[in-house]
């Protein structure tokens, strides 16, 4: 159960509710060393999340990709969580951490980047919604768990990703990973990712990557959503757990078409 406090001004300019405050005084007191009685018994624990999103620059466009696992230690509270958030009409986020956090995160972002909009008359940079992002995760490192990737296309850059990890720094690239899935992809997309692919072929990478780290990391799971943005329309689209190529088919899977050329080559 949760217990609610009255706000200081300066946790109302945070924007935490009641329930989020007393997470985040938690965390605090388990991880300084601060318990009461109550917590000094181990009753309470601290709350983990884990995710696998990434994202990757094609030729023409950029596209996003995540899972749809939202877990706390090792209880699943949400098997199909949208972690793919618009910010704009050519603009999303991808988020990793504290869903309370990020959400939060994203919320803010949305805010400030339509007021951009209205000012501008045109579509935003991409990198004003990684800046805001960014600047919320480094103010606040010490209070929130977030770590979240930012992309999509505007008339000045075209495509780009911002990678914001936890810190807050900001990191522009043609391929992010994050979550604790990430860990499970990153040999297979050292090895795969190539710049100027095509969209099926970056399609085709994504899924294959992310349901390998579904398939090994237990707090990745559920399905795959895809968000494709280019100068002309931003597209989503859905994997069902049925349909993934780890789990359709062996021979699908990435691992098994290497071994099978390098069976083929010894022959």
């Amino acid at each position: 159960f949760f217990f609610f406090k009255q706000k200081t001004a300066y946790e109302i300019s945070l924007g935490l509710v009641g329930s989020e405050m007393c997470i985040r005084d938690r965390y605090q007191r388990r991880v300084h060393g601060r318990y009461n009685s109550m917590e000094s018994s181990g009753w309470h624990e601290v709350e983990k999340d884990g995710t696998t999103i990434m994202a990757a620059i094609y030729d023409g466009g950029v596209m996003l990709g995540a899972d749809s696992r939202t877990t706390g230690g090792s209880l699943i509270y949400n098997r199909v969580s949208d972690k793919l958030e618009p910010i704009d009409k050519k603009i999303y986020c991808m988020r990793s951490g504290t869903s309370a956090h990020t959400q939060k995160i994203a919320q803010y972002c949305r805010l400030y980047i339509a007021n951009l909009t209205s000012e501008l008359g045109t579509l935003p940079p991409v990198f004003a919604a990684a800046k805001v992002i960014q600047s919320f995760i480094y103010k606040y490192k010490s209070f929130l768990s977030a770590a979240m990737i930012c992309a999509g296309w505007d008339p000045i850059k075209g495509p780009q990703i911002y990678n914001i990890p936890l810190g807050g720094t900001l990191v522009p690239e043609n391929i992010a990973t994050g979550g604790s899935g990430s860990t499970y992809m990153s040999g297979f997309c050292d090895t795969h990712y190539k710049p100027g692919m095509t969209r099926k072929e970056c399609r085709d990478f994504m899924v294959s990557a992310i349901s390998l780290a579904m398939y090994r990391d237990s707090s990745s799971g559920g399905i795959i959503r895809l968000v494709d943005i280019t100068k002309d329309a931003v597209t989503r689209e859905y994997i069902s757990h049925e349909k993934l190529p780890i789990k359709q088919a062996p021979s699908l899977s990435p691992f098994t078409t290497l071994l099978q050329k390098k069976k083929k080559k010894k022959k």
